[in-house]
Formats: C-alpha cells, sequence, structure tokens
C-alpha cells in the first residue's frame, strides 16, 4: 500500500520529458504532471493498493536465460519479448485487480475506486517501490529479491486510508550489467532510459520509419527488448506463473522471420487477437520483421551458414512487401533487400 503524495517524484519527471526522452510518446507530455498526482487522475483517491504479477510461462526452463540469450544470436528467429508471448496483459491483470476490489467491498461495504494496469498516465514503478514491492533497477524496472523484474504491475486506487508498507532498500550495488548490456545505449545512465534508442520503444510505441543508424542493433527483436533483465543477476530467482494465460502462442514463441513474413494481415489479427501485440497493427509488424530480416541477411554468421535457398527465401519473403501500401514498410522493406549484398560482401 501507498500513499498518494508523490511530489517528490516530480522534478525528475519533468527533467525527463524535457530532456525529450518520452520520443514520440505524446500522451507523456500532455498528461503531465497528472502522473504523480493519483487524486488528480481519480477524484477522491486517498490510498493506493499495488500489485505484482509474474508471468514467466509454466514451460520455462531452469536455464531460460541462457535460452533466451542463445535466440538472439540465431539471426533467422524472430524474438518477441517474453510478457507478449501470451495473453494481453491488461486483460489477465485487469480482471484480477477487479475480483479483487469485489472481495474488499464484500468485507467492507461499497467505497470508491478505480483499477489501472499500464493504461492511464500512472507513475506504477514510483508506487511499487514506495509499496514495498521492491527497488528501482539501473535499467528503471522495478526489482524484487524474490521475484527478479520478470512481472507486471498493477494498481487500485481507493477512496479510505490504509497504513502504507514500508518501501525496501535497493540492491544493485555497482553492478552496471543491464547499462552495459543494452544493444542501443538507450540506459544513458543509471536509473535513466531515453526512450527514443530502446528497442522496446522502437518496435512497439514509435510508428514512422526506425533511425538507420539504430536498424542494426535491433538484431532480430522484432516485439518489445528483454537485454536488460536477461543481463540482470537478480532475474535468476524469476518466478514461473502458474496461470495459463502466459504460456507462449504458436508462432509468437519460436518462429522464424520467414514464417511470420508470410501472415497476411488476417492471419495476423487471428493470431494476435487476445493479445498485446495486436495493438500495433500489421503494417508496424511487417516493418518490424523486415528490419529483422534485412539484418539477418547482411549477418556474416548467415552468410557464413546458411544456405542459398534460405537467404532466398528471406528475400522472397520480404520482396512479397516491397508494394505494401504503407510507405514506412516500403522503405523498411527496400532497405532490408539492399543489406543482402553487405552480407554476401562478409
Amino acid at each position: 500500500m501507498s500513499g498518494i503524495d508523490l511530489s517528490s517524484a516530480e522534478p525528475g519527471l519533468q527533467a525527463w520529458l524535457a530532456a525529450g526522452f518520452h520520443g514520440s510518446m505524446g500522451y507523456m507530455q500532455s498528461h503531465g504532471l497528472k502522473r504523480a498526482r493519483p487524486a488528480e487522475l481519480q477524484a477522491g483517491t486517498v490510498s493506493v493498493i499495488t500489485a505484482r504479477m509474474d508471468y514467466l510461462p509454466r514451460e520455462t526452463p531452469a536455464d531460460w536465460v541462457a535460452h533466451e540469450t542463445a535466440r538472439l544470436l540465431q539471426p533467422g528467429e524472430a524474438v518477441v519479448s517474453l510478457y507478449a508471448r501470451g495473453r494481453d496483459y491488461h486483460k489477465v491483470l485487469r480482471s484480477r485487480l477487479q475480483k479483487l476490489q469485489e472481495r474488499i467491498a464484500q468485507a467492507i461495504g461499497p467505497f470508491g475506486h478505480r483499477v489501472f494496469t499500464d493504461s492511464a498516465p500512472v507513475m506504477e514503478a514510483e508506487l511499487a517501490t514506495r509499496s514495498g514491492l521492491g527497488w528501482r533497477g539501473k535499467h528503471t524496472l522495478v526489482l524484487n529479491r524474490e521475484a527478479g523484474s520478470m512481472f507486471f504491475l498493477g494498481e487500485l486506487f481507493v477512496d479510505f486510508a490504509l497504513p502504507e508498507t514500508p518501501a525496501v532498500s535497493a540492491h544493485c550495488g555497482e553492478c552496471r550489467a543491464c547499462l552495459d548490456i543494452c544493444p542501443t545505449q538507450a540506459i544513458v545512465a543509471p536509473y535513466r532510459l531515453d526512450a527514443r534508442r530502446c528497442i522496446s520503444y522502437l518496435t512497439i510505441e514509435h510508428a514512422g520509419p526506425i533511425d538507420t543508424a539504430l536498424r542494426p542493433l535491433i538484431g532480430n527483436r522484432i516485439y518489445g527488448c528483454d537485454d536488460c533483465q536477461l543481463a540482470c543477476p537478480w532475474n535468476k530467482f524469476a518466478q514461473v506463473s502458474p496461470l495459463p494465460d502466459w504460456q507462449a502462442r504458436e508462432g509468437l514463441g519460436a518462429s522464424d522471420l520467414v514464417t511470420l513474413l508470410g501472415w497476411s494481415e488476417h492471419e495476423f489479427l487471428r493470431r494476435t487477437e487476445g493479445s498485446a501485440i495486436r495493438r500495433i497493427g500489421h503494417a508496424r509488424w511487417l516493418r518490424n520483421l523486415a528490419l529483422a530480416a534485412g539484418n539477418a541477411l547482411a549477418s556474416a554468421k548467415v552468410s557464413a551458414k546458411v544456405s542459398a535457398t534460405q537467404r532466398h527465401a528471406l528475400l522472397q519473403a520480404l520482396s512479397a512487401h516491397a508494394t505494401h501500401p504503407d510507405g514506412v514498410v516500403q522503405e523498411q522493406v527496400a532497405w532490408s533487400i539492399a543489406r543482402a549484398d553487405a552480407g554476401l560482401a562478409h
């Protein structure tokens, strides 16, 4: 549980916005300091109940970090961030929090409330750290000694006072594994993230062409990025969830770029129904896949170890979208096809 006085977090939020680190996420700027003022977001709020939900799927192997890291070294594979391979977390966590609200109402009677799950201008990490769920890691995510960072956060704003849970101390020490591993160096300083360089932002939130200087650094990541979490020593304590919701859907857990580039818009919508991925739309999905295919074609590993047939399949899959009605997709496909020559030059 946390109180609602987040005034001490306001200067940091203002500085982050002033630096332009929110990129094209204009809603971050338009909401302004409302993020740090829960009672302005939901009138009458007095306390906030925060919750976490672990999301590693049930079949996650003990050596999952090594497994996920190895996949990043296979250029022809398509890597989706772990959290997005199953059901849309907004739906699951919101439903659970609503049930919690109902249980509380049964015990104390009706009360004013509102549930949030990454769905409104809420300083989720700030509230989570203030309520003892963990501490802020240098990658800006919340870390927990018993669960690492592989969990979702949600909040229940209520109109009655609750005793505040003591915050916990930070345990990152001198470690800088997350800063050093970030492919695009988006973590510009401890606890400071420039979203404009973050692969999660670029592949999910950013709608236009991706900066050509950053494209080769994205590798085969087509939706989100887990690198800073894979490098974090605390994630050896990450918890496997018993819920079936996080089981990877076909095509999202393990698939190759050629297969996914072959999905029509209809198939994309069908396969991502109820998934967080659906909201980026088919065009942005194709942009991301095309970028990864270009990196695969330019990879020395692909040139040396992948047959001419496989290279041809990648080029064919790209060429099928060369005249796509979306100009961003067209440009990305052209760039990626041109990368094939770079691969052959190795």
